[in-house]
């Protein structure tokens, strides 16, 4: 058994980063690819096939961790998370873990126990990343859309917290919220003034 995982959410400024780990199942979903390539409503349909027919699981760390820990650190905690979860769903450890990217959680989270390869680009190249990359991406988006609700002036529904011109103009004209990551630059220099 082999886990793909991947992350969605190291660039927004507003909102949680979200891991996924997926083990697949077979025959595997037709059509995986990184989430980035597909639209949303093929995202949308692929995400229930791997939810229905394979075994995954997620990672969610929240903004006070990654403004404590830097994204990077927090991603590396997403990852784990996420693994260990599908561990407690299967019952047992995959042989390995395929990671999207050049560095693994490996020796960086004290918690990580597998072996893990990462792979530059693994979102496109290997099956089990691409649908890491769906489940963590489609799971963040539903968080966003959930926030907005709370927060509509700052267009998470749309811009998923990202720093879009409009996401930036109601971050001056509002201020940060709760979920807006201060450790982030432009969220920062607005705190400050």
């Amino acid at each position: 058994m082999i886990a793909g995982v991947d992350e969605a959410g190291r660039g927004p400024l507003a909102g949680p980063v979200v891991a996924a780990a997926v083990i697949l199942c077979k025959p595997r979903p037709s059509g995986l690819d990184d989430s980035k390539k597909l639209t949303a409503d093929r995202r949308a349909a692929l995400e229930a096939v791997i939810k229905r027919r394979c075994h995954w699981a997620v990672g969610v760390v929240d903004v006070g961790e990654i403004d404590r820990l830097n994204i990077f650190g927090a991603t590396m905690l997403a990852m784990t998370l996420a693994v260990d979860a599908l561990c407690a769903k299967i019952g047992c450890d995959p042989r390995e873990v395929l990671v999207d990217g050049n560095l693994t959680p490996h020796g960086r989270r004290p918690e990580w126990r597998w072996a893990a390869r990462p792979i530059v680009g693994g979102d496109a190249l290997e099956p089990c990343i691409s649908a890491a990359s769906i489940i963590a991406k489609e799971h963040r988006d539903a968080l966003m859309r959930d926030y907005h609700n709370h927060h509509p002036h700052y267009g998470w529904a749309q811009n998923k917290g990202y720093g879009t011109p409009d996401h930036l103009a109601a971050l001056r004209e509002h201020g940060p919220s709760p979920l807006h990551r201060r450790s982030f630059a432009p969220v920062a220099q607005l705190v400050m003034l």
